[in-house]
């Protein structure tokens, strides 16, 4: 690479592609409408939850359980992902979507029926394994059926879903935890399902050629139970158990060693679920991880903001949801204007940088403003945040996308959101711990106004942390531009 642009190869056409067919009233319009409605299904759980968690305490109780109302959503997705998306290339896309939002229908209404907070994270997973088929998988389908330049545009239609739901989410969040039947909060998701159910059915046909293959359950098994065991040892560290037991010791290094099993066995699978030959190509290894550190920041303010706020300063749980909400108003705005105004002009990796220097401004800011709880200030920090993640996630997946044929798509694709979710699981697990350590050192309630502006000073430090680390990603990424010459030595 040397320094010179990476072209990204397929079957798109340039960036003067005319991209006036792209809309709900083109040909294409029901499928992208199909994708809207479910992309919002996963949208609208990504902020409706956070600002029930002291409700859903109240009544089921465990404060310190609940980051696993998190992270086992997020390992569920993440360890799917890479399997569903291996299948999307075998059998199609449209089984595994519809597969996947009986799923989550099922998982949420099984949720709002839940009866302890262990039964609820139980529900939670199984709902995770619905979502790891819907996200990947649709944005795979909007790579099938739309160009490099095309997409941009598809961008700002699926983004507004992020937008709208982000204020739709906390608010309805809010609402529901006020009036006591926060789990509302799972049974809105019902006749979401069944119409993205129905669009997705009625819209999408694809051809697809079937051929034998081989499923790596070796490499599945082996990879969930490696971050299982390594997420249980992350959150109950310190708390069901001291860092230097026997017990943290033993859960942690079993899950690094089927960890390393993993990675031997996806070397000699004949069709790995997760192929290394992903993090072999630099511009595939480099967007995963940052996808990577997307994941760690994004779950850092989605799960921690409405706490910290209702906490430290008494408010209503509808506040504290709408600071959050800033954060998802920003990233579609950006990445709808990413591609016009920025990679399809300058390259990729450009785009990138500037969003992660927005990142650090914004996480920053909240790290160094936490000790004095303001809901103006979290809210302007977030929708700084969010702006530059905008800048990040989408032109780095699109990369990724155009960087394949149509054989490989679903696979670099389900790579990278699989990388978002470890990053979102493992996030919440350790930002998590590093929150109820801040907890039980002080010896007070996490009601407590002081120690909730502590815990969220600890979380926030922690979330630009990943943010400045990921930057390293951003750097190393070589340029890369949306033409279509191939490019063999990729």
């Amino acid at each position: 690479m040397h320094g010179q642009p990476e072209h990204l190869s397929s079957e798109m056409t340039s960036t003067t592609t005319n991209t006036a067919g792209v809309g709900l009233r083109s040909d294409r319009g029901p499928i992208l409408l199909a994708l809207m409605v479910s992309t919002g299904l996963i949208a609208m759980d990504a902020t409706i939850l956070a600002t029930a968690v002291p409700s859903v305490v109240r009544d089921l109780g465990g404060f310190s359980q609940f980051p696993w109302l998190f992270s086992v959503y997020l390992l569920a997705q993440a360890v799917s992902v890479p399997i569903y998306a291996k299948l999307a290339d075998i059998v199609g896309r449209k089984p595994l979507m519809l597969f996947g939002i009986g799923l989550f229908l099922a998982g949420s209404v099984l949720c709002g029926f839940a009866w302890s907070m262990t039964s609820l994270i139980v529900f939670r997973a199984l709902q995770g394994l619905g979502a790891g088929a819907v996200q990947p998988i649709a944005i795979t389908i909007a790579g099938d059926i739309y160009t490099v330049a095309e997409r941009a545009k598809a961008q700002g239609y699926i983004a507004s879903v992020w937008a709208v739901s982000s204020v739709v989410g906390p608010t309805l969040g809010g609402i529901f935890s006020q009036l006591g039947i926060w789990r509302w909060i799972f049974f809105v998701n019902v006749p979401l399902c069944l119409l993205a159910g129905t669009l997705i059915a009625r819209n999408f046909h694809e051809s697809v050629e079937r051929q034998k293959h081989r499923i790596d359950y070796a490499g599945a098994a082996l990879l969930t139970a490696a971050m299982s065991l390594l997420i249980l040892g992350i959150l109950e560290g310190g708390q069901a158990w001291s860092w230097s037991s026997p017990t943290s010791l033993g859960v942690l290094g079993g899950g690094s060693l089927l960890l390393a099993a993993f990675l031997l066995v996806e070397r000699r699978a004949a069709e790995p679920v997760l192929p290394l030959w992903v993090l072999s190509r630099r511009l595939l290894a480099t967007t995963t991880m940052l996808a990577l550190g997307v994941g760690v920041i994004l779950i850092g303010l989605t799960s921690f903001v409405p706490t910290y706020l209702e906490n430290s300063l008494g408010i209503d749980p509808l506040i504290g949801g709408l600071a959050l909400a800033a954060l998802t108003i920003g990233w579609p705005i950006s990445a709808t204007l990413s591609g016009r105004l920025l990679y399809l002009r300058f390259g990729f990796r450009p785009a990138i940088l500037v969003g992660m220097a927005l990142v650090v401004i914004g996480t920053g800011t909240l790290a160094w403003t936490s000790q004095h709880p303001s809901v103006v200030v979290v809210a302007l920090s977030c929708f700084v945040t969010g702006l530059g993640l905008g800048l990040v996630a989408s032109p780095s997946l699109i990369a990724a996308q155009a960087s394949v044929e149509w054989h490989e798509r679903g696979v670099a694709t389900g790579t990278n959101m699989f990388a978002r979710s470890i990053g979102s699981a493992v996030g919440a697990a350790v930002l998590g711990a590093v929150a109820n350590g801040v907890i039980a050192r002080s010896g007070r309630p996490e009601t407590d106004p002081a120690t909730a502006a502590d815990a969220g000073t600890a979380v926030f430090i922690g979330v630009l942390v990943a943010a400045v680390v990921t930057i390293v990603a951003a750097v190393l990424m070589p340029k890369a531009t949306a033409d279509t010459s191939p490019d063999p030595a990729r």
